[in-house]
């Protein structure tokens, strides 16, 4: 790695450095400026009396996180590698939208996404352990996939079959019009939202409904006990850098690792 690319990788990627906190802070600062500014012109009376600055802004914004994005991607060893990454994705989504607003308007929007971005403060504030248990959450997760994909396929049989039995037991007066109207008041009486706007009348339908509502609490706590589980599972004890590898940008390192976990390049 050049003396450039490795002067920038320990600026852009780096927080232990006065320059790489110093940069992290100003990143912050403008993403939370742009957020403000896509929140703000979503404004009707902000917009019609403050539209020209804010969109000057939102070019502004874009213009810096667009370069700033291709520095990132030159700095390290595997740009590829970096780009299809979770910070990697949510940079380049957070750039997306101003351009496709010149095709596509109202797109720019979107641009609120860059609030995934601040996640990088928890470099800035060394706080090592919250990366530790970004990762512990990902692996939790990522073992739950199958089981809770198990349990929706479940949950939307059962949905179904409920919003089929209520269609044949109401009536159309009551809201009941079809089976995919009536499977949406299933979906909202199981997950104990419960808007009001249908609702059963005959003795059957509420014999139904009470029988769906009491599953309901039940249904709620299955992924998150299949979660649950999965970070027991998931637990190290292992402390965590906030060194990222020069080469594919991976956090997440032990304290005593010479070498990238998920690459092998020597940090």
């Amino acid at each position: 790695m050049s003396n450039l690319r490795h002067h920038l990788h320990e600026i852009i990627f780096e927080a232990d450095t006065p320059e790489g906190r110093t940069f992290d802070v100003l990143l912050i600062v403008c993403i939370l400026g742009s957020v403000l500014a896509v929140m703000l012109d979503s404004v009707q009376s902000i917009r019609a009396n403050f539209g020209t600055p804010l969109l000057i802004a939102e070019w502004t914004f874009t213009i810096l996180f667009t370069i700033e994005y291709i520095a990132r991607l030159y700095c390290v060893g595997k740009p590829l590698k970096y780009a299809g990454s979770f910070f990697g994705v949510v940079d380049l989504l957070s750039i997306l939208p101003t351009y496709l607003s010149l095709f596509f308007p109202g797109t720019q929007y979107l641009l609120v996404i860059r609030t995934l971005r601040t996640i990088r403060i928890w470099r800035i504030l060394k706080l090592a352990q919250y990366l530790h248990e970004w990762d512990y959450i990902v692996r939790a997760v990522r073992a739950s996939v199958r089981k809770i994909t198990v349990f929706l396929v479940l949950l939307v049989t059962l949905i179904t079959i409920l919003g089929s039995l209520m269609y044949l037991v109401e009536t159309p007066e009551h809201g009941f019009t079809s089976i995919p109207r009536s499977i949406y008041w299933a979906v909202v009486t199981i997950t104990t939202v419960g808007y009001g706007d249908i609702s059963p009348q005959s003795d059957m339908g509420q014999f139904f409904a009470a029988i769906a509502m009491i599953m309901g609490y039940a249904i709620i706590a299955v992924p998150t006990g299949i979660v649950t589980v999965e970070f027991n599972h998931a637990r190290r004890d292992q402390p965590v850098s906030t060194q990222a590898c020069p080469d594919c940008a991976k956090e997440g390192h032990d304290n005593d690792a010479l070498h990238c976990k998920f690459c092998g390049t020597k940090l």
